[in-house]
């Protein structure tokens, strides 16, 4: 099964493709935000290096959140546009989620930190198990002093990873060290999609119509215009 993976929730737009034998490429780019502009010569661009024509898709990942508003929206956008005009399954997969699976060797606890942008972070925390991470809270908006609080009543050493943690990790408490992995990845993406797509029970017909319906952005916050409006 050729998968496609979409991630543009953060400061990079990551696109891959994989099939049974592996990641077959993957392109990552950062320049600012862009990413309306590089997403979709970035997946010509696979495709054409992978040798895989766009027809032979068969699944597609994008990750849903949380983190930069518009990045969500366009990543999201085009994979639901591609599912549906293939007609191929859409599976949707947290950041946090993206970024807390390789580290699934540790014997810590993960902590997925994104950034929030205004002095916060998305986080959520994971238990290594078979095969890949279980997380073990529920994503949240907070402030540095909550995830603090949070790391603290675990009483647990932590191993904290993404762009949030590199941002924020000299305000960190003692106890939480920080991984190199700062921004999720779509070969990753493409694992964890494809595994969820070969494991789904719908049929090839209804493939489209139930991923576009279950496939959402996880904001967690409001957007900054919503903010903006609310406080003026």
């Amino acid at each position: 099964m050729i998968t496609l993976g979409i991630e543009t929730a953060t400061q990079v737009v990551s696109v891959a493709l994989g099939g049974d034998d592996g990641v077959l490429g993957v392109v990552e780019i950062m320049q600012g935000r862009r990413h309306a502009e590089i997403l979709t010569p970035a997946i010509e661009f696979v495709c054409r290096q992978a040798r895989i024509a766009v027809t032979d898709i068969a699944a597609i990942g994008v990750d849903i959140g949380p983190g930069l508003f518009t990045g969500m929206r366009v990543g999201i956008a085009s994979a639901k546009a591609m599912a549906q005009a293939l007609d191929v399954a859409l599976v949707g997969i947290s950041s946090l989620d993206l970024v807390a699976f390789p580290l699934r060797h540790t014997s810590k606890v993960i902590a997925s930190v994104i950034d929030a942008r205004k002095g916060e972070v998305f986080y959520a925390f994971y238990l290594p198990s078979p095969g890949g991470v279980q997380r073990v809270s529920e994503p949240r908006a907070g402030s540095i002093d909550d995830f603090n609080a949070d790391v603290m009543a675990r009483g647990q050493d932590v191993l904290a990873v993404g762009d949030g943690a590199h941002r924020y990790r000299d305000e960190f408490d003692k106890g939480t060290e920080v991984a190199d992995l700062a921004h999720p990845s779509a070969a990753t993406l493409v694992h964890l999609a494809r595994a969820r797509a070969l494991r789904s029970d719908v049929v090839a017909s209804d493939r489209t119509s139930a991923g576009l319906d279950d496939v959402h952005p996880l904001y967690l916050r409001a957007p900054d215009a919503q903010i903006n409006w609310t406080t003026r």
